[in-house]
């Protein structure tokens, strides 16, 4: 993935000179058979690059780290919590049904519309043409506003915002540690207040063999921040005391404190892979057997890609390198 680091520029450079048609991301994957366009494309080559990039950047560091933290950075962070802030201004409604809370759709239409706007305010003028390109991936990253539901195609159309900010030069090369640590950890907290609030539904959930009802990021850069702990080790997590004391320290113990919060009885019934991955040896391993796991069931799944977009930044034309 050195070609990701190349193509985002270092950190000296100033921003690239873009001769880059913008234009409104669509779906491409139809059908089953064009699952391996989408293996074979720019934009997959693109994407797990960035994903790997940034399980390197976190490898061994605590959230609770000095980290350089760039104005995009806080701009990013500024969006998150103005998303947070609708949520307290749009109470679940009441209605028959437990879940799906209809107040959710109140909500997105709200950031469907202010969405270019949002993301007119991280992006410099001189890059604002890229706006509805990217605004698109935001709007695809918090949930289906008609199913209200929530799984990882949706935590994947976030990391592939950020990663057209890097393809785009607003973010850079130095801002990895920030990007996972300040911005995509408040895009989770974001995510879990929407999933509590209005009870959304796990989208295209493999139940009790799923790592999670929701999210999978978090687990790959959260192992990476556990690699080579002097003391944790993959069958401490699964340890309450654990959890308590070393949660805002690491992204993985994190979400195993918001699965115990939201899930009852015994873990390893709840949520089986994730008792089976706290007997690997070591957090390498378990890092490792992550991103296979997640190119397994996130990405080489028909029914979470289809609804993947492709526009001017993550092409889905075959790789050109």
């Amino acid at each position: 993935f050195t070609s990701f680091l190349h193509l985002t520029g270092t950190s000296e450079e100033v921003a690239p000179p873009l001769q880059q048609n913008f234009m409104i991301p669509k779906k491409e994957i139809n059908m089953v058979s064009d699952m391996a366009k989408w293996k074979r494309s720019q934009a997959y080559a693109d994407y797990m690059g960035f994903i790997l990039t940034l399980n390197e950047g976190v490898r061994g560091k605590k959230l609770t780290c000095e980290y350089k933290v760039s104005e995009p950075i806080e701009k990013l962070v500024a969006l998150l919590n103005t998303l947070d802030r609708w949520i307290d201004e749009t109470p679940p409604v009441d209605q028959p049904s437990r879940f799906g809370n209809k107040a959710f759709r109140t909500w997105y239409a709200k950031l469907d519309q202010e969405a270019e706007k949002l993301v007119a305010t991280v992006i410099p003028k001189h890059l604002a043409d890229a706006a509805p390109e990217v605004a698109v991936y935001l709007k695809e990253s918090v949930g289906n506003s008609t199913r209200i539901d929530y799984g990882t195609g949706h935590e994947a159309a976030f990391a592939a915002f950020l990663c057209c900010l890097c393809k785009i030069g607003v973010l850079r090369v130095d801002d990895q540690m920030a990007i996972v640590f300040k911005v995509f950890n408040r895009y989770l907290e974001v995510m879990r207040k929407l999933q509590k609030t209005y009870r959304m539904e796990p989208a295209g959930s493999q139940g009790v063999w799923g790592l999670d009802d929701f999210q999978f990021l978090p687990f790959i850069w959260g192992s990476s921040q556990l690699i080579d702990h002097p003391n944790l080790e993959p069958r401490h997590f699964v340890d309450e005391k654990v959890v308590n004391e070393n949660h805002k320290d690491f992204m993985f113990l994190e979400c195993i404190l918001f699965i115990t919060e939201m899930k009852t009885g015994p873990f390893a019934e709840h949520s089986n892979q994730l008792w089976n991955i706290s007997a690997v040896p070591s957090w390498s391993k378990v890092n490792q057997g992550l991103i296979r796991m997640y190119k397994a069931e996130c990405l080489e799944k028909f029914p979470v890609i289809q609804h993947f977009k492709f526009g001017s930044l993550l092409p889905i034309q075959p790789v050109t390198s």
